[in-house]
């Protein structure tokens, strides 16, 4: 009917409607599955069967995130996993978890950082999220985080840099933010950044793009 038509946005496969489905279930305490199960399906070798859990504990992260916090700790491990589609799903759940349950992901702090400079595209990009979200939630945690802000910062590629810039600096307040914003800053030197992402930055920081000596030929 009407009712069940929320506009679902375009990237949005047909089996996300049967992913909420049973997440919704899991919510309503009527599933045969617990979220437990679907946890551990993250980790099963089946194909398939992991790609399924994967977007049901996706949809439970959009439904009733706390349902999820007492598996942080497995979350936390698989933002590690080989498989994109896994390491995909604990990267959209982690900065959810950290905006509900901050304290219980940042009982994980240390291995999310030690895990930074080796992580995958995906999982970068899901530690950055869940670090912003944990400075959001709190302003402790941002002297405990600027370092790794930075090394992101420092080493983010052209496709990562402006989002980064995005959500980190609005979430840093003070030295931290100072410190944040310098980096962001430097990177405008770069000659290697494409000019629209170089333009993108400098909006972001609210200053003028300086002309590449390049350019002025």
């Amino acid at each position: 009917g009407a009712s069940s038509e929320k506009d679902p946005s375009p990237s949005q496969r047909p089996t996300s409607n049967a992913a909420a489905a049973l997440a919704g279930e899991v919510v309503a305490g009527t599933s045969q599955t617990s979220v437990d199960q679907y946890v551990r399906g993250l980790s099963d070798p089946k194909e398939s069967s992991a790609q399924q859990a994967a977007r049901v504990v996706e949809e439970l992260a959009h439904q009733k995130p706390e349902l999820l916090a007492p598996h942080i700790e497995r979350l936390v491990a698989l933002l590690g996993n080989e498989r994109a589609r896994i390491a995909q799903a604990a990267a959209h759940v982690l900065p959810v978890l950290a905006r509900v349950a901050p304290a219980k992901v940042a009982k994980h702090l240390k291995t999310l950082q030690a895990s930074f400079g080796g992580a995958s595209e995906i999982a970068k990009d899901g530690l950055v999220r869940t670090f912003v979200a944990l400075c959001i939630a709190s302003v402790t945690y941002q002297k405990r985080l600027i370092d790794v802000f930075e090394a992101a910062l420092r080493g983010a590629d052209a496709r990562q840099l402006a989002g980064w810039v995005e959500h980190i600096l609005p979430a840093l307040k003070g030295e931290p933010y100072a410190q944040a914003r310098a980096i962001a800053e430097q990177r405008l030197n770069d000659p290697s950044l494409p000019r629209p992402v170089a333009q993108r930055v400098a909006d972001l920081l609210g200053v003028k793009l300086r002309v590449a000596p390049a350019e002025r030929k």
